[in-house]
């Protein structure tokens, strides 16, 4: 289960131990649950997002970088983040194949993920176009409105029956 951590939730000094509880208390197992978190957010202030992420990640949850690339990232610390995700912004996967740099930074962003021992997410498929490029560059994970517009859980279980060969 994912789940988007705002800005102002992830400077809260308790989020660490709030999320521990929560996880008690709903006995959900802490593996279940991947954070997402924007890159700007971690961004902001580096040293003291090291801290708050080995925090959580000392619980067990999964932790992902959401809208990689559209922020200021540093390769110094981006290896010192305990990461399990990166996802790549919509913005370069809806571009790759118009020409221009998205196709290279997405190809760029691959390996280094993968260097790092990180699961890669592409944001943003819409098109077969894009799932094939996807493909070729060889990203496993991709999400966007080509697989399925946002359904309910039900519905989710309904379009997973159905086996979809994407």
């Amino acid at each position: 289960m994912s789940v988007n951590l705002s800005v102002k939730q992830f400077l809260q000094p308790n989020l660490a131990a709030e999320i521990g509880k929560l996880l008690r208390e709903v006995g959900l197992p802490p593996d279940i649950l991947k954070l997402e978190i924007t890159e700007s957010t971690v961004m902001a202030d580096p040293s003291a997002a090291v801290e708050m992420l080995l925090q959580i990640k000392s619980l067990g949850v999964q932790l992902s970088i959401d809208d990689f690339g559209t922020g200021y990232s540093s390769l110094s610390y981006l290896h010192r983040f305990p990461l399990d995700t990166l996802k790549i912004d919509s913005s370069f996967t809806k571009a790759m194949g118009q020409g221009g740099d998205s196709m290279e930074i997405v190809r760029t962003i691959l390996p280094m993920a993968n260097s790092l021992r990180l699961n890669v997410i592409a944001e943003g498929v819409e098109t077969a176009e894009q799932l094939a490029i996807l493909r070729k560059l060889r990203c496993e994970y991709a999400q966007g409105y080509y697989f399925s517009k946002p359904v309910t859980a039900d519905e989710a279980g309904v379009l997973l029956g159905k086996n979809p060969k994407w």
